[in-house]
């Protein structure tokens, strides 16, 4: 039943070539920088995994995070709300190149696709994007002289998750707005990966206060003071770095 996974090397060492990742994360807050980037150091080394499919709210900022993960080539799909965010250089340079394809969902339904995932229901009815370019080919349906559009749940092979505190059972709670799409992705994968600040042993969390039961998280790794997206661009920073 622990959980507790030694290092983010082993924790991200099952994605493989043409897998299917969620990433929790609402711009930066949530976002699993650490877990983000041993992915791309795996990469570095040994050429794999690439032509991921990756499921977030938005597209990455700068050169760290989802944004190197796109820059260094392991993105062969975006399923995302948001791709034009603050500073989405690198992947309006990759669309615009043909090298990254997007998807692109209303937040609403995205969080729904994600929630209809886990619940194991295949396809819901939203008004939302209805007489748009998003709903063209999706079935439509007339309930109560109202249209709607029919959407798929969405699932995943993996998910990338930061969370404030975690047991060695997997037991999560977040940390304010740092909640948002962690629990939904959590349920919606094959295997939830977490990164937490602080790991503690089972009982240390009161029940009441857990947001995301062990039984949908499959691996938990300390990462005692995480980096925060929006101050490692501040810093100008790259992953990886680049020579001065």
């Amino acid at each position: 039943m622990d959980k507790t996974l030694p290092d983010l090397a082993t924790a991200v060492a099952g994605i493989e070539d043409g897998m299917s990742v969620m990433i929790g994360g609402f711009g930066g807050s949530g976002a699993p920088i650490e877990l983000i980037h041993a992915l791309i150091d795996r990469f570095l080394a040994t050429g794999h995994p690439k032509n991921l499919t990756v499921i977030n709210n938005n597209a990455g900022n700068g050169h760290v995070g989802l944004a190197a993960l796109i820059e260094q080539g392991l993105v062969a799909k975006l399923i995302c709300s948001f791709p034009r965010s603050s500073d989405p250089v690198v992947f309006t340079e990759a669309y615009k190149a043909g090298s990254v394809a997007l998807e692109l969902v209303p937040q609403g339904t995205l969080a729904e696709r994600i929630r209809a995932g886990g619940a194991g229901i295949p396809a819901f009815y939203t008004p939302t994007s209805y007489g748009t370019l998003l709903a063209e080919g999706k079935p439509v349906e007339e309930f109560d002289g109202r249209f709607y559009v029919q959407e798929r749940w969405l699932k995943a092979d993996y998910a990338l998750v930061k969370a404030h505190r975690g047991d060695t059972l997997g037991n999560l709670t977040y940390r304010m707005a740092a909640r948002n799409f962690g629990p939904l992705m959590c349920m919606a994968a094959a295997r939830a990966i977490v990164q937490v600040s602080e790991l503690v042993q089972p009982g240390a969390i009161d029940p009441e206060a857990v947001i995301t039961p062990g039984i949908f998280v499959q691996g938990v790794v300390e990462v005692p003071d995480p980096a925060q997206e929006e101050a490692l661009n501040r810093a100008n920073a790259h992953h990886p770095e680049v020579p001065a």
